[in-house]
């Protein structure tokens, strides 16, 4: 599994010219998911979010997690997270899994990071055409994937 992490200010997803779901402070989560991944991605993935110290403390260091602050997280599904650009222009998709597979390991980790926070995680619309706005905070982006545990 595949996530662009983004500390936010705001952030929305629209379907259809329609705010589908909306935070205001917290994470927008960029999930990509292949065919080699499993429930084990969706845990370490989930428990690193939870724990992943990029809100400020008392004096403005980055020191609390998403776990320490009354922050949201609002998780879209996106397959070009897998995208391959080796050959040509045109990316290939092949990497990226079927929803048969991806929409319940999506899920899963949409659930886990619910258990470990608490409260509910916004979402968009697995395989939706799907507009998003954000506000990055910082700004700050994190890339993190569960076969590169750096």
């Amino acid at each position: 599994m595949r996530l662009v992490i983004q500390r936010v200010s705001s952030a929305s997803v629209s379907i259809g010219g329609t705010v589908h779901s909306s935070i205001k402070c917290g994470l927008l989560l960029l999930v990509g998911i292949t065919n080699d991944d499993a429930e084990e991605d969706v845990k370490w993935l989930a428990a690193k979010v939870g724990n992943l110290r990029i809100f400020a403390d008392e004096n403005g260091v980055m020191n609390k997690s998403i776990l320490e602050t009354s922050g949201e997280i609002l998780v879209v599904s996106q397959f070009t997270l897998h995208a391959s650009t080796q050959k040509g222009n045109r990316p290939s998709y092949i990497a990226a899994a079927h929803p048969e597979r991806a929409i319940p390991l999506y899920e899963r980790f949409v659930a886990e990071l619910a258990a470990l926070l608490g409260k509910e995680i916004k979402t968009g619309v697995f395989g939706a055409d799907m507009q998003v706005q954000l506000l990055n905070d910082g700004p700050v982006t994190i890339l993190m994937d569960s076969k590169a545990k750096e």
